[in-house]
């Protein structure tokens, strides 16, 4: 068993009212410095067996099919460290 991880974001161009709305609070909160936040998601997938290319390539489209919209997302795609 594996764990593949699809971090996904909206792009850069996108405006993120989430992020925004951290990073105006933050200073209320005492926390100074930081330039910007933008808000994501992350998901953590148990895959049966060895995690091959087909196997990635597989779980990419289910990242571009259901994970993410790709017209205002971009996502990455991961095998995290068994250990």
């Amino acid at each position: 068993m594996a764990r593949v991880v699809v971090d996904v974001m909206l792009k850069p161009e996108i405006l993120d009212p989430q992020g925004k709305a951290v990073q105006g609070a933050l200073p209320r909160l005492g926390f100074d410095g930081v330039l910007d936040v933008r808000q994501g998601k992350r998901f953590e997938l148990e895959v049966e067996g060895e995690v091959t290319a087909e196997r990635l390539a597989e779980i990419e489209k289910i990242a571009e099919t259901l994970l993410a919209n790709p017209v205002i997302e971009d996502f990455t795609v991961h095998v995290e460290d068994a250990s």
